[in-house]
């Protein structure tokens, strides 16, 4: 994509524009079940705990950030360190030009570099039509190659309403008797 550089997050410098880009979907959607949208300092923290072992990866074009997508433990036992679960947010004016596509795909080459295997995306959906939530999420996840492999009903409360979540999954890697270790992601894992 011409002009568009995809990159490791910066938690000093971006944190004031990924919280711009996250405080909308907290206060006009469901699609993440925040109910209230997080101080900066906080924001930045996330952040600074995320990139400690995964990929926190923002999509910029001429100095402005559009976008940004990272990874974080599916669960936190030892058995689980060869999955991941991702997350992605994308200011709302630059949707469906494949920004999106861009960033996961940085982020699933992270990814795969630290020996992760099992991707995991946990989506709300909608029961039916809804003011809140749509089904664009679930398409966006299946088009890069993720099936769904479960789903939990009226688990999400906001809004005054029930929300369901499905878990897709995307195998990346061979599972194997004598699996490597997982590093912890390195900038160069990104293509920095």
């Amino acid at each position: 994509m011409e002009g568009l550089t995809i990159r490791t997050a910066d938690p000093a410098k971006d944190a004031a524009d990924l919280l711009r880009i996250y405080a909308p979907y907290v206060e006009h959607t469901a699609i993440t079940f925040e109910y209230a949208v997080p101080a900066e300092e906080e924001f930045r923290t996330r952040i600074e705990r995320t990139l400690k072992k995964y990929p926190y990866l923002v999509a910029e074009r001429d100095g402005r950030i559009l976008g940004y997508a990272y990874a974080g433990a599916f669960q936190p036992r030892a058995a689980y360190g060869w999955c991941a679960e991702m997350s992605i947010y994308l200011d709302r004016d630059v949707r469906g030009q494949g920004i999106g596509r861009a960033l996961y795909e940085a982020l699933e080459s992270a990814l795969d570099a630290m020996g992760i295997v099992n991707l995991y995306a946990c989506i709300a959906v909608p029961d039916g039509e809804d003011a809140y939530l749509d089904r664009s999420s679930e398409a966006f996840h299946s088009r890069l190659g993720f099936e769904t492999v479960g789903e939990f009903h009226s688990c999400g409360y906001k809004f005054k309403r029930w929300y369901n979540m499905i878990w897709m999954e995307k195998i990346i890697g061979a599972h194997r008797a004598d699996q490597p270790s997982v590093r912890p992601f390195a900038e160069k894992d990104a293509g920095n």
